[in-house]
């Protein structure tokens, strides 16, 4: 067997018995998942996903497992924007706490077997047509611009979002989970719940999401083992951060800035190729870790400052 092919088949194997042992034994159909246990659950993923770093760098070279590196850690970042939207779908439909753990497990299982079909898509396209890495590093440039500059002050609300109206218009629905099912009875015919628009909903954001991160992956590595293992390890470490993250919303406030600056730095290095000019992947991965972790340390920072002034206020109006 080949290198690739010893690693390809160690990939499996972990997959299967990590997703047994998370997924599976640490997880009832419908339990609470606490803070600690999410936190348990996001280092198991994250350490994994580490492991096979090294494992990759005596197996496939120094160079294939750098690639594989920036690859992941460019998802997981993108992975935590996802997080955000996944909590707005939660909330805005109401599904009980005791639902959402199998709703997300559900609705991540779909979007890894989408962005498999996407990968394999892409990766045939590109050994074909090569000069669509140059549309992908457009692309990139004019995403990371525009959220850059979006603002989040306005309420965002799901009720005009185009998958919901066309499931509203498609199948009769329900404003309940109906206790975890995907559909009941109702005076003789068949409705789909709040459950079952969830899931749909939280594939269909992936999907999204991943039009702008496979192309970034792409933009790291060709290499079908980086981008497929890269992109199935950060996604499958979604739902024990959901429930890390769910309550720090506010805590990641200039996230999608240094998100942002990523996407705009991997659309230029993929654009300045067209000039023979290629940026080694020890730059693309300095510069993915310093935006992320300096945009996380400042808007953590930003919301400590901003909680301390309003605790102030408070102490002050006691006082009077």
């Amino acid at each position: 067997m080949t290198p690739e092919q010893i690693t390809y088949l160690v990939f499996g194997i972990v997959l299967v018995v990590a997703l047994v042992f998370d997924l599976g034994l640490m997880s009832k159909k419908s339990s609470t998942i606490t803070m600690k246990k999410a936190l348990t659950q996001t280092l198991f993923w994250v350490s994994l996903a580490l492991a096979f770093f090294v494992f990759v760098w005596f197996e496939d070279g120094k160079t294939v497992a750098l690639e594989y590196l920036s690859a992941y850690l460019m998802e997981w970042s993108l992975s935590i924007d996802n997080i955000f939207v996944f909590i707005l779908i939660f909330g805005f439909f109401g599904v009980k706490e005791e639902y959402v753990p199998r709703a997300l497990l559900i609705g991540i299982l779909m979007a890894i077997l989408f962005r498999i079909v996407f990968i394999s898509i892409g990766i045939v396209l590109i050994e074909r047509f090569h000069w669509l890495l140059y549309v992908f590093g457009a692309l990139l440039l004019y995403t990371g611009f525009k959220m850059f500059t979006a603002k989040h002050d306005e309420e965002v609300s799901l009720s005009d979002n185009k998958v919901y109206r066309f499931l509203q218009r498609v199948f009769p629905l329900v404003s309940h989970d109906g206790d975890g099912k995907f559909s009941v009875i109702q005076n003789g015919k068949r409705y789909y719940t709040n459950m079952f628009v969830v899931i749909v909903m939280l594939a269909t954001t992936d999907i999204v999401f991943a039009l702008d991160s496979i192309p970034a992956v792409f933009a790291i590595s060709q290499n079908r083992l980086v981008v497929y293992t890269s992109n199935i390890f950060a996604v499958l470490g979604l739902r024990s951060l959901f429930f890390l993250l769910k309550g720090a919303v506010n805590k990641f406030a200039y996230l999608q800035q240094g998100i942002a600056i990523v996407l705009v730095f991997i659309g230029v290095k993929m654009l300045i190729e067209i000039f023979h000019i290629k940026v080694p992947v020890f730059v693309s991965l300095l510069v993915i870790v310093i935006c992320i972790a300096a945009s996380i340390v400042y808007s953590i920072s930003v919301a400590n400052r901003e909680e301390a002034k309003k605790g102030l206020a408070g102490n002050d109006r006691d006082l009077h």
